[in-house]
């Protein structure tokens, strides 16, 4: 299989996915802004590993994230609905905090600006 049909499968199951968390999931559990940052699907789609960044409070991304894995079971049989495919991978939830962790560096490379202009004005 190429890796651009793997890719084109990765980004129309990100496109859906974040559509039925966004609309259909009621999960209480699954609240504050998730945003899918990436698909990885295996070649022989058996399974995909979805990144997820959640905007909420840091006690509370256990808890969406335990939501996400009770609904991934309805998540992947809509999947298999929308997106014509021969096997619905099944889906492995992982947290990406990788956009917590680049406004953590933003937030330190401001620190060193501020640092820095101070320096030139005591000069």
């Amino acid at each position: 299989m190429t890796n651009h049909r793997i890719a084109r499968i990765s980004e129309e199951m990100k496109r859906e996915l974040a559509q039925m968390i966004r609309d259909e999931i009621k999960d209480p559990r699954v609240k504050g802004l998730i945003s899918i940052t990436r698909v990885d699907v295996t070649n022989d789609l058996r399974y995909a590993k979805v990144y997820v960044s959640i905007l909420s409070q840091e006690d509370q991304h256990a808890n969406t994230l335990l939501g996400l894995e009770k609904a991934s079971g309805y998540l992947r049989s809509e999947l298999a609905q929308r997106i014509q495919l021969r096997y619905t991978p099944e889906l492995i939830f992982k947290l990406d905090d990788s956009i917590a962790y680049g406004t953590k560096i933003n937030e330190i490379i401001q620190g060193f600006k501020k640092e820095e202009r101070k320096g030139e004005s005591d000069v």
